[in-house]
């Protein structure tokens, strides 16, 4: 559980002493997509300031990062809760930076429980342009309001001056709002996004358990036993992270007949991971999948009661975005009860032996590579340089 000690009282002032762009992603996949973002931006004007909370992606980017907030990303009702404290001790850090150094942009990259409290605590306190302030606070990757919680559609209206999201049907959703969405692309299909995965029919498994700690606890042992009924193939595991790893580790320890045939990787050093089917959970290198043609399968299991609580407000027949995006696919989904063993290797099997899974996952990569396709070359890095550079209304 994340320590509030683990936060500094204070973060570092910018160091060019002023900041034109705050770029702020609470989880390794907003941290990567921002990153490609400002990489984008730095071609089109680098001269803007940027500093980040966020990740070491950012960082490397050139990104000044304030905090790694990377390593304490969660999801789901019960974790949030668990850690309420530790998030708004960080919260209120956050702000009290951003009323002190006034950064004339701030970005908010997914993450939209967190980064919408935020915004909330901007506009409050004056900060915001909505508040009354001098400070433009924009949004990139929608939330999912297609999916739940509709109703948040209102609330950013309230607080953000512009949107960008990466799925065509996302603008629809804010018509009925004061909030212009601006579809930018799918950062995937930018020019120069290189996969991080290959289709190879010679190479071993691929498991992607996740980036989170405790979905890849319960994610993680059930790819493990499905290991097991696959006689002697093997698996490849990358992790985004040093705390991920320690997971993945002590879990795998509990799985000794296990300890030749799974290989740990890190994903900043491995790319691009090849493999010949993956077994995956619903989260952002699902789409990358998809979009190599890797025949696969979905994985996923929730805390029980962020599941039940889940159940009744959900309104989307798919969890993984390729399938909502073709509305059904060759990419089948093992949610929760139906994430058994047995049932997983099954589908493994085809995955691995029968040509007509490759040529099913190719045909959906093709139509998602149309689908996501930017409007216009500059994509989200335009938008941001736009915004970035937008007069304060009068």
């Amino acid at each position: 559980m994340p320590s509030s000690s683990s936060i500094p009282r204070s973060f570092a002032p910018p160091k060019d002493g002023a900041c034109d762009i705050l770029l702020i992603a609470g989880e390794h996949s907003g941290d990567q997509q921002a990153a490609r973002m400002l990489r984008a931006l730095s071609k089109e004007d680098n001269t803007k300031r940027v500093c980040a909370f966020g990740g070491r992606e950012m960082e490397a980017a050139g990104a000044q990062l304030l905090f790694d907030m990377t390593g304490f990303s969660v999801v789901g009702l019960f974790e949030v809760l668990k850690n309420y404290g530790f998030f708004k001790v960080l919260a209120e850090r956050i702000v009290g930076w951003i009323e002190k150094y006034r950064p004339k942009t701030v970005c908010f990259v997914d993450y939209p429980g967190f980064n919408l409290h935020l915004a909330g605590l901007l506009k409050k306190r004056g900060i915001s342009i909505k508040g009354g302030g001098n400070v433009r606070a924009i949004y990139y990757i929608s939330p999912q309001i297609w999916a739940w919680k509709a109703g948040r559609r209102f609330k950013m209206a309230e607080l953000l001056d512009s949107l960008a999201v990466i799925f065509p049907f996302e603008t629809a959703c804010y018509a009925d709002t004061s909030l212009k969405a601006e579809f930018v692309g799918h950062p995937f299909l930018d020019p120069g996004h290189v996969s991080p995965v290959e289709y190879d029919a010679s190479s071993p498994l691929l498991f992607l358990p996740g980036s989170r700690k405790a979905a890849v606890g319960r994610i993680f042992p059930i790819m493990l036993k499905t290991l097991r009924l696959l006689g002697k193939e093997k698996a490849l595991v990358p992790y985004p992270s040093q705390t991920i790893k320690a997971v993945l580790e002590k879990i795998l320890k509990k799985f000794p007949d296990l300890k030749y045939r799974v290989s740990l990787l890190d994903d900043t050093s491995s790319f691009p991971l090849r493999a010949k089917a993956a077994l995956m959970s619903s989260g952002t290198m699902s789409l990358n999948c998809a979009l190599a043609g890797i025949p696969a399968a979905i994985v996923y299991k929730a805390n029980i009661f962020t599941y039940l609580a889940a159940r009744p407000i959900v309104s989307i027949s798919y969890l993984g975005i390729s399938n909502i995006l073709l509305n059904g696919s060759s990419l089948l989904e093992y949610i929760q009860f139906a994430a058994r063993p047995a049932v997983l290797a099954k589908r493994m099997r085809y995955c691995m032996d029968n040509p007509k899974a490759r040529a099913e996952a190719l045909a959906d990569a093709n139509e998602l590579k149309r689908i996501l396709s930017a409007p216009n070359k500059t994509g989200a890095a335009g938008w941001l340089l736009k915004n970035a550079n937008a007069a304060l209304p009068r």
